[in-house]
């Protein structure tokens, strides 16, 4: 199975995700009969509904095509039960508590996704740590090199590229393993290389552009709100 240009880490007890618009291609050179459930809904079904207002919460309708949700043989068989609930409803006759019923168990689906997805996110700890070493050595090479003047400041979106994650899985990692989301954690970066080089022989405004900043006040103003002092008074008091 492929999303975009890659394949999805896809096996037996797997959930994936897909948004409106996003396209998948089954490839195989070998007849099968791929075998599973399939809960496919229309978005006006979320107008003017709970689920409808926060249905952006639920980042892995934008996650990458290798970052499929693997299930235990419980959280499947809680999987089943919502999507048994649904399935109910669609067969009873309509009435006006028909829409808030299957959206309520779409919601509760969705709700117990996230849990799993905050549980895989343990259970694949090692690989986790792996991609944030990862991203320490793609901060420090992005700070090494040229970059900073020619790009500019790294962005959330910019490293999960490098690292060949979706922005929004890429969030929600560095967020369960440092507690900080990607943003802090690159301006905490920033810092600590701005701590390092800052008794250079060069004035702060340089020294601002230097690191990616296009205006040596935003530099001065991070710097002063994660240290406490100013970069000059930081400067002068070491």
């Amino acid at each position: 199975m492929k999303y975009g240009n890659n394949n999805y880490d896809y096996q037996a007890g797997t959930l994936v995700f897909f948004a409106p618009g996003q396209v998948v291609e089954v490839l195989s050179d070998e007849v099968f009969q791929p075998s599973g459930v399939a809960l496919v809904f229309h978005p006006d079904l979320l107008v003017n509904t709970a689920l409808g207002k926060r249905i952006h919460e639920f980042g892995f309708f934008g996650y990458n095509s290798n970052e499929a949700l693997h299930l235990s043989d419980k959280e499947k068989k809680l999987v089943v039960e919502c999507f048994e609930k649904i399935s109910y409803e669609l067969q009873q006759s309509i009435d006006k508590h028909s829409k808030m019923l299957i959206n309520s168990n779409i919601e509760l689906f969705l709700n117990y996704c996230i849990r799993f997805y905050d549980r895989q996110f343990i259970t694949r700890d090692n690989a986790n740590k792996g991609i944030l070493e990862k991203f320490e050595e793609l901060m420090n090479d992005y700070f090494s090199s040229d970059k900073p003047q020619s790009i500019g400041l790294p962005s959330v979106s910019w490293s999960a590229d490098e690292l060949h994650l979706s922005a929004n899985y890429f969030g929600d990692l560095i967020k369960k393993e440092t507690g900080k989301s990607a943003q802090e954690y690159i301006q905490s970066k920033v810092i600590e290389v701005a701590k390092e080089r800052i008794f250079d022989d060069k004035s702060i405004s340089q020294f601002a552009y230097d690191l990616g900043f296009k205006y040596p006040q935003h530099f001065t103003r991070l710097f002063k709100q994660k240290v406490g002092v100013g970069p000059l008074e930081y400067r002068n008091l070491n």
